[in-house]
């Protein structure tokens, strides 16, 4: 019955999102002073369900209609302008594509954006109401849980420290028998794994929740039966090892189920729109970059011997081998003087860092302080075998000197700029602090990270701030 009535609740949740949606867009024609233009209706009998499709798929897709309970309202505004501006772009594309040129770019801004408020203050107040009225017992789901170790102990807290999720704990459940009748964080234990059958039979249970130790795992398997079997939903807190950094996701394998643990960003559409973007952003930039790439190329060539790009073996994403290309700012010999100046060397650990050294040619000094030479690794992030965004890519050799924490940034495919970049480039000398920016930007990683990332590079770059 409850799961019936979650479909019908977000059933009616996804179609007042859409006539929201509906209504946006003809407000944004009110606004933009077009309301009356009947010639354009043939037009909108197409853009209409283009419009509703994208957002409702969208709003499906990031979460909007899960469970609202216990979600915070900064995360139900986040869904929504987050799908605002992927939706944005690929309503954008599906009209260039169709090539409706008498449709106004104001009037799909203005519906985008009218959209954005409506929905949030509609799912603003949908959720303050159904907390007002949990606060006061009504909309309640009732759980057991399984388990009084610390672990359940901080999740009865949580519990209650918010009653406005209207979840109410019917009692506890332990494996030993004597607890029974001992009140834990203000709930009784009502029972042993012996009585759960006859708990659920003279109790309103809506869910079993175990928090167990790991030590109890084969032993809770005959409960869940049970449980199963009562038509009970039952759920099992995979907190079970104490990882500090992954997070856990189910997935299945064929038929075999799957408790994941990641330590790297695992929202697949997010880094499809990173890899996306990626391609736009390099393609367009090596066009328009084009007489740069052959005033560089020159410059090198003229001012001193050697080939014009300097190329070397990188490592991406968990130790992949690929080839980089600069173009040349040393001296033809430059890696067999590295040896001659390594007592000089400005930065901790593997890497090597020296002001004003003596390798670096001219025209490569001008190259390097505003980031010209790193242009062909454009070619690479086409490729896809480098990012934009992303810890800069080791030499093997680096990679073999790295402590086993440090090994972690090569989690995430490398880019051309990341934290260090901007918060510091060339002037950081230490090199865990290094380490810690980008496995910093790994454990934070998100697509608004990487914009913040991109607009502060950019007059890093322009005004070869901290450059060597």
């Amino acid at each position: 019955m409850l799961k019936e009535h979650h479909a019908i609740f977000r059933g009616l949740m996804i179609v007042l999102d859409l006539c929201v949606v509906f209504a946006a867009f003809f407000l944004g024609l009110i606004v933009q002073h077009q309301p009356y233009h009947f010639h354009l209706l043939r037009t909108y009998v197409v853009l209409l369900p283009a419009l509703l499709i994208i957002w409702g798929i969208l709003l499906y897709y990031f979460g909007m209609y899960s469970s609202l309970r216990t979600k915070p309202i900064s995360d139900v505004l986040f869904i929504v302008i987050e799908s605002a501006l992927l939706g944005g772009s690929l309503f954008g594309s599906f009209i260039f594509i169709t090539k409706m040129d008498s449709v106004s770019r104001l009037h799909i801004a203005y519906a985008f954006l009218f959209a954005v408020v409506f929905i949030s203050i509609e799912k603003i107040l949908i959720i303050q109401f159904f907390r007002y009225h949990r606060r006061r017992g009504m909309n309640t789901r009732n759980i057991l849980i399984v388990g009084t170790g610390a672990r359940a102990q901080h999740f009865i807290e949580s519990i209650n420290n918010h009653p406005e999720w209207g979840i109410k704990i019917s009692g506890l459940v332990d494996k030993d028998p004597v607890k029974i009748n001992t009140v834990i964080c203000g709930h009784k234990v009502i029972g042993s794994f012996d009585h759960i059958t006859d708990i659920i039979h003279n109790h309103v249970i809506d869910e079993v929740l175990f928090i167990v130790p790991r030590s109890w795992l084969n032993s809770i398997e005959r409960v869940m039966f049970e449980c199963e079997t009562e038509g009970i939903k039952v759920s099992v807190a995979v907190d079970l090892f104490e990882l500090k950094l992954s997070k856990a996701r189910y997935s299945t394998v064929d038929t075999l189920p799957l408790l994941t643990f990641e330590s790297t960003p695992d929202k697949i559409l997010h880094l499809y729109i990173k890899r996306l973007f990626d391609i736009i952003i390099s393609s367009c930039t090596i066009i328009l970059s084009a007489p740069v790439f052959a005033i560089a190329a020159i410059a090198v060539k003229a001012t001193s011997k050697g080939r014009i790009f300097f190329q070397q073996q990188r490592c991406s994403r968990n130790g992949r081998k690929f080839m980089v290309y600069k173009f040349r700012t040393m001296v033809e010999n430059a890696e067999s003087m590295l040896k001659d100046l390594l007592a000089y060397n400005e930065m901790s650990g593997p890497v090597f860092k020296m002001e004003n050294d003596p390798r670096l040619t001219k025209v490569g000094k001008f190259l390097r302080k505003y980031s010209i030479d790193e242009l062909p690794q454009l070619w690479s992030v086409l490729k896809g075998d480098m990012s934009l965004i992303g810890p800069r890519p080791p030499v093997p050799e680096e990679v073999g000197q790295y402590e086993p924490w440090q090994r972690r940034r090569l989690s995430m495919r490398p880019g051309l700029t990341c934290l260090w970049q901007v918060y510091g480039r060339n002037k950081i000398s230490d090199f865990n602090e290094w380490m810690r920016l980008d496995l910093n930007y790994i454990d934070n990683w998100s697509l608004w990270l990487d914009c913040k990332i991109l607009i502060r590079t950019l007059p890093v770059v322009l005004f070869g701030i901290g450059a060597r």
